[in-house]
């Protein structure tokens, strides 16, 4: 079969190569999945980077999202026959023609579902209802910061927030992207690039305080973050693209700005912070995992769900849909097609 490999830690037109390697099999527990699409995410750059510690040593297979037609199960698969269309999530992988996933990482799906928007549904809709339904326990009038609110992720936590009756705050790097956050009902975008998203929404927001933050981007907003916080506040990090790109010295910044912290100044203030790693859920939670997927299926079939494709690229042009990806350019969901 045929894969993208990557084969060295550079630029987006020098990392790959399209390779032909041994097709996996289904062994116990296990599903093949004939990929139709695989999608993009941003731990993807970072390990085209060097800069993603559970990436595989090169060169590797890498990518967590596939669709596609289950053509092989195995032992104890229960949920999928073969000839069911599948969206998946891998444990890297997902960047070939065939795919191995864990039977609890994969759900069925309609045969017409646009395949960019089925490789969605399994790292970032599932990051989203884990971070949003599992871990933070939302309320109507929750007032709820958002970064990044245009990505991937980003989209999928807007649309759990609204649904939730949240009033939220978006933050998002172009005109564009802000009027792509007020079209989906956020009530406060704000351009991080021109404007202090702290400032910005202590305007707004007074003594109160923030019910929950949600930050991929990490370094020193997280610290602006926690002090946004009202008493009960969270903030969950799930993400550090803010190292993406940078050089040693950058990294070393991004990771002095998180800041220090000490357990009691959460207890006194009765304010949490949390961090989600997917794969360590996957690996280590893998019933948790199938919930979430089989909740997010069943809200993309009511409606409340909805993917935005950012761009969907033929797989010679890979270099290309990393480019856009790390460009920050795009909204919603970035895949390749085979």
């Amino acid at each position: 079969m045929k894969a993208v490999v990557l084969v060295k830690n550079a630029s987006a037109h020098n990392s790959f190569e399209i390779r032909e390697v041994e097709k996996p099999k289904a062994e116990a527990g296990q599903v093949l999945v004939k990929s139709e699409a695989f999608g993009l995410n941003f731990a993807d750059i970072m390990a085209r980077q060097g800069n993603y510690q559970d990436c595989p040593a090169l060169p590797a297979i890498i990518g967590y999202d596939v669709v596609g037609e289950v053509v092989e199960i195995g032992a104890g698969v229960d949920n999928v026959v073969v000839g069911d269309r599948v969206t998946a999530m891998t444990r890297f992988g997902g960047y070939a023609e065939y795919a191995i996933t864990d039977y609890r990482a994969c759900a069925k799906i309609d045969k017409a579902y646009p395949a960019g928007k089925a490789t969605a549904l399994t790292t970032q809709y599932c990051t989203a209802y884990y971070c949003f339904e599992e871990m933070m326990n939302l309320h109507p009038g929750d007032k709820v910061l958002i970064h990044a609110a245009a990505g991937g992720v980003g989209t999928a936590l807007v649309q759990l927030a609204i649904h939730k009756g949240c009033e939220i705050f978006g933050t998002a790097g172009s005109a564009e992207k802000l009027a792509y956050l007020k079209e989906m009902g956020v009530q406060h975008p704000i351009n991080y690039r021109s404007q202090d998203f702290e400032v910005e929404v202590r305007k707004i927001i007074g003594e109160h305080g923030l019910d929950a933050v949600f930050d991929p981007v990490g370094g020193k907003s997280v610290k602006k973050g926690l002090k946004l916080l009202g008493s009960g506040g969270r903030i969950l990090l799930f993400g550090a693209s803010d190292m993406t790109g940078a050089n040693i010295f950058g990294k070393i910044g991004t990771g002095l700005g998180f800041g220090f912290y000490h357990p009691v100044e959460f207890m006194l203030s009765s304010k949490a912070m949390l961090g989600v790693n997917m794969l360590r859920i996957g690996d280590d939670r893998p019933m948790v995992l199938k919930r979430c997927l089989e909740n997010v299926v069943k809200l993309v079939e009511q409606g409340v769900l909805d993917p935005t494709e950012a761009k969907v690229f033929p797989v010679e042009e890979l270099a290309e849909a990393h480019a856009f990806l790390e460009g920050r350019s795009s909204m919603g969901k970035v895949s390749v097609k085979w």
